[in-house]
């Protein structure tokens, strides 16, 4: 399941940026992963919930956008959307397409909050 290494290296990520821009939690985490990306969501998702446990991201929610699958037809030149690789142009049944989006897997936005400041007292 290599969706637990996407997972652990997407915490890595955001714990660096924590470091680097001194945000103490974060409240959301968006995610882009392409319908192309060979990423079962499900999966990634339980992979999330596991390793951000005692990090920034504990209580965050996370939001996975899904774009479509976009594809370059070489025989009709015409973009196409497509399901998955592999699959056939739905324009003209040919085989010759080249991906052209919902191959990404990215961190999108972070919605993040500093440490609050010690009470006066």
């Amino acid at each position: 399941m290599h969706e637990l290494s996407l997972a652990e290296g997407i915490v890595r990520v955001v714990e660096d940026a924590a470091r680097r821009e001194r945000f103490a939690r974060v409240s959301r985490l968006t995610l882009e992963v392409g319908a192309l990306a060979g990423v079962d969501t499900g999966a990634l998702r339980f992979a999330l919930e596991v390793c951000v446990r005692d990090t920034c991201l504990a209580d965050a929610a996370i939001v996975i956008d899904e774009p479509p699958g976009r594809a370059w037809c070489m025989a009709c030149a015409t973009t196409v959307s497509i399901a998955r690789r592999g699959d056939a142009c739905p324009q003209c049944g040919g085989w010759q397409l080249q991906a052209t989006g919902g191959t990404e897997l990215r961190v999108v936005d972070l919605i993040v909050h500093d440490e609050l400041p010690a009470e006066a007292g």
